[in-house]
């Protein structure tokens, strides 16, 4: 069986003939295996050194147990993987073991090719895991953007030009779909710029009329209607030395994108009921999910104003066509749900990861984070996500899952298509087979016959 890289792995059995057994069979894969015979020993081991999986025994004679090593590998190592092996296993034993952080369990006779196949998911996880927080910190050091999770060609083409367009006033506009993130970026351009001192101040233009949008944009002046009881400063004045972010500016009133467009060539605004105009010095950052080209050709949006506020132009691909960001973003809102609720999740299980990859999001990160953040509250106790975990929505069989946009293989030959889907599937795994064969439905050997076929190996 191939695995990717050779790890560090304790091996916990008090019967040594099996624990020489255990180490000899994994040595042959490459690991590097170290045996000890008791739980006390285990512990101190786990306390004293990092091991990427333990492999333990559920019942150790007298001293610590399988559980109470797992618990110190929880408490010292969280990101080890752990296996138990036992004789008496029971429904509630294994989950009480899952729920407090179990990588999974064999039952005795250990059938050695069993062991080695889940010592290499637990290997090619932890291998997932390191990774991802690389790629992580590799983002931080190049763009400095901590909030921005995402490795994938387009995302790191995205993180390139806003790196680029920061720190000049340049207006920036930013399309698309609901969810993808647009508000995050249009932050990552403000704190990035030599404006980072001040305000951003965002407003969403969808869903206003132009009374109201008016008097949140540009104030009022005690009087100028009935309640307006003093003065109250807009949200340009608010803004002023910072950042305005104008998002759904695609569906502001058209009378109101005049206003607007005054005040951007002016750099003024008069608060209503007010003739004296007052001097603002603000960069905006504008977002929209509409195609404001159409709507210009339909006379519900104002040419002059779009070139206004154009500046550099930057398209955010929907979740479904960014795979790749997926398992990234699963470990970042993990992390942040963790934060928010005290919650202390600190893994998902393989075929829970599955499931979020392959599903289409048409929610795009939005949804992603909403689904992980109720995952990580229901799941109590548990320290681990597991496909249980699951929303509804996400079990159901793929022909009736939503479907967000046109297939990107139709027109394909069934030959390229397969191809296609096959290399695709392999790169959201990091090349994984196991799981790439998984989510596709099809035998491992099938997999390797198809890569070779279609000349994928890298």
């Amino acid at each position: 069986m191939q695995i990717q890289a050779a790890v560090d792995i304790l091996i916990v059995e008090d019967e040594r003939a099996h624990a020489e057994a255990i180490l000899e069979g994994l040595e042959r894969l490459g690991h590097r295996c170290v045996a000890v015979h008791d739980g006390q020993a285990a512990v101190a081991r786990v306390r004293a050194q990092a091991f990427d999986i333990v492999v333990t025994d559920l019942r150790l004679g007298t001293g610590p147990d399988g559980l109470a090593v797992l618990d110190a590998v929880m408490e010292h190592s969280p990101g080890t993987k752990v296996i138990l092996i036992t004789a008496h296993a029971s429904v509630a034993t294994c989950r009480t073991a899952l729920q407090r952080g179990a990588f999974d369990y064999i039952e005795k006779p250990i059938d050695l090719d069993e062991l080695r196949a889940v010592v290499t998911r637990a290997a090619e996880d932890s291998a997932q895991r390191r990774t991802i927080a690389e790629l992580r910190q590799q983002l931080h050091e190049k763009y400095g953007f901590d909030n921005i999770v995402g490795h994938s060609p387009a995302m790191l083409r995205i993180l390139d030009v806003i790196r680029r367009v920061a720190p000049s006033d340049l207006p920036v506009l930013l399309l698309g779909e609901s969810g993808t993130g647009k508000e995050l970026l249009a932050n990552a351009v403000h704190l990035n710029s030599r404006r980072a001192g001040q305000r951003f101040v965002a407003i969403n233009c969808a869903g206003l009329s132009e009374t109201l949008l008016e008097d949140e944009l540009f104030g009022h002046v005690k009087g100028a209607y009935t309640g307006a009881l003093a003065d109250r400063p807009g949200r340009f004045e608010h803004a002023d030395g910072g950042t305005l972010f104008l998002d759904e500016v695609g569906d502001m009133p058209l009378a109101m994108q005049a206003k607007l467009l005054r005040v951007l060539e002016n750099g003024e605004v008069v608060r209503v009921g007010s003739n004296e105009p007052i001097r603002v010095n603000v960069r905006i950052i504008s977002a929209t999910n509409s195609d404001l080209e159409q709507k210009i050709k339909d006379k519900t949006f104002r040419e002059d104003l779009y070139f206004r506020i154009k500046g550099a132009t930057v398209e955010i691909p929907p979740l479904r066509n960014r795979r790749e960001d997926i398992p990234l973003l699963i470990e970042h809102f993990i992390q942040h749900a963790n934060a928010t609720h005290g919650t202390k999740v600190r893994a998902i299980t393989p075929e829970a990861r599955r499931v979020l990859i392959a599903y289409p999001w048409p929610g795009n990160v939005r949804q992603l984070r909403n689904a992980i953040e109720n995952m990580v509250v229901l799941a109590g106790e548990n320290e681990k996500l597991t496909a249980d975990d699951l929303p509804d929505d996400m079990h159901r069989p793929a022909a009736e899952l939503p479907q967000a946009g046109p297939n990107p293989l139709a027109g394909l030959s069934m030959e390229e298509a397969e191809k296609r889907l096959i290399r695709d599937t392999l790169k959201l795994t990091a090349g994984n087979r196991e799981q790439a064969a998984t989510i596709l439905g099809i035998g491992e050997r099938t997999l390797y016959r198809k890569i070779k076929e279609y000349q994928l190996e890298e």
